[in-house]
């Protein structure tokens, strides 16, 4: 049975206060020399991800921009697939908008309701350096948007359901994890970009066994995906509420990194 591990990145590989995942680094060394598959499946730009592939040495495909596309390199199926474009060294299979639609649609909706709406893309380097507790170079890779925005929704709970409904209206589908509102093309989701590249490595490998780890709403549509899902608990010391018909959800007792390894011991490394 090949495993192929699906994960997030912002707190649950990458420790949520510091983006720190040092405490992981042993752990995913013993998944590369058992050759399994770790897949990012993240909220994250095309360049935030080739910086934590570059720096963390994995060499899978990964899924960008919550759904918005999945990034293959070249020659690592044996097989063709169809695929939307070749971008430097990957075969894309683009799912989602264009950025310059979502900032278009959401500059309509600000003008329409006069909802307080922050885009990632009406601050500067040094504004999301604040706001995000970034460094100025991760904050530049996380400006480098393709199928996705991000931003700030400055509004009581209760106006979230007009938001909801202007985003809808214009086309589009609203996420939200953690901190951030992610508008992107209604085609687009991290579960259908999974059940996609589940095809590809069944194609390749035959039998495979998908398991997935997150820690936020925008999640969910890849633990649905997967045939093992789990939660790691969040700093306020809870875990994400999911649908449940996920009856086999593993609620991981640690936090971040450490509940990250937590699950791959456990369900892939048979450690525990």
């Amino acid at each position: 049975m090949k495993f192929v591990l699906f994960t997030d990145l912002d707190g649950t590989l990458l420790d949520p206060s510091d983006y720190s995942y040092d405490v992981a680094l042993p752990v995913l060394g013993a998944l590369k020399r058992e050759d399994v598959p770790v897949v990012f499946c993240t909220a994250k730009t095309l360049a935030e991800s080739e910086y934590y592939r570059e720096e963390l040495g994995i060499k899978d495909p990964f899924i960008v921009e919550n759904g918005g596309a999945i990034f293959i390199p070249h020659g690592y199926f044996s097989f063709e697939f169809s695929h939307t474009v070749e971008m430097g060294d990957y075969s894309v299979i683009e799912l989602g908008a264009r950025y310059e639609e979502l900032r278009r649609a959401l500059e309509e909706i600000r003008a329409e309701t006069g909802l307080k709406i922050i885009g990632f893309g009406d601050m500067s380097v040094d504004e999301l350096v604040e706001e995000a507790k970034l460094s100025r170079e991760k904050a530049k890779l996380a400006k480098d948007k393709l199928y996705n925005e991000s931003f700030i929704f400055d509004e009581s709970e209760d106006k979230e359901a007009i938001l909801i409904e202007k985003v809808e209206e214009k086309g589009f589908s609203l996420t939200h994890g953690g901190r951030y509102y992610n508008i992107h093309g209604r085609g687009a989701s991290k579960g259908k970009a999974v059940r996609i590249l589940t095809e590809l490595f069944r194609e390749e490998y035959g039998a495979v066994k998908t398991i997935g780890i997150g820690d936020s709403r925008n999640d969910i549509p890849m633990l649905e995906a997967v045939e093992q899902p789990a939660v790691v608990k969040r700093r306020d010391g809870t875990w994400l509420e999911l649908p449940s018909a996920l009856r086999n959800l593993y609620k991981a007792k640690g936090e971040g990194p450490e509940g990250w390894i937590e699950v791959v011991e456990k369900f892939i490394l048979g450690l525990s």
